[in-house]
């Protein structure tokens, strides 16, 4: 993980004017990946055995992972958590109570303290409550990166 300082950009506005945007002063940018496809045996995944199957890889690869959210322990209200729990123990992959607010400030508290937080809530319409810990509270101070997972995927 790396973060990059910039400066200041001079961007074209409109009506051909140059105008001076500020870039944030931290930009995070990930390790690179190998995205190489080698030879072998393909499998093809439906969205929800995608899902599944990159949550179990981060498990996997990552230590400090940690998987939470509401009934994330049953395997979730679309099951893309089903096994994960046995196969990774409660103490990675576990239940919250009904707070996206709560579950939000959680996941921001882990990836603060360095480990990678996997914060599922149930639908979109029930994320607004935690924009308020997402945005207000750690975008603006924190500039740490929090994967959100929900019935659509934010970054």
């Amino acid at each position: 993980m790396k973060f990059l300082t910039h400066n200041i950009k001079h961007v074209t506005c409109i009506q051909g004017f140059t105008c001076a945007r500020a870039s944030s002063h931290f930009t995070y940018v990930p390790d690179p990946v190998d995205t190489k496809i080698t030879s072998g045996n393909v499998t093809k995944f439906n969205m929800f055995q995608a899902i599944t199957n990159a949550m179990d890889n981060v498990l996997e690869q990552d230590k400090s992972a940690v998987l939470f959210g509401e009934d994330v322990g049953f395997g979730g209200v679309f099951r893309c958590s089903l096994g994960l729990r046995e196969k990774y123990g409660k103490h990675r992959v576990f239940n919250t109570p009904l707070s996206e607010q709560g579950i939000i400030g959680f996941g921001i508290g882990l990836a603060v303290s360095g480990a990678t937080a996997i914060a599922e809530i149930q639908f979109a319409d029930y994320i607004f409550p935690a924009f308020d810990q997402s945005i207000t509270d750690c975008k603006r101070s924190c500039k740490v990166p929090l994967p959100e997972r929900q019935s659509l995927l934010l970054w």
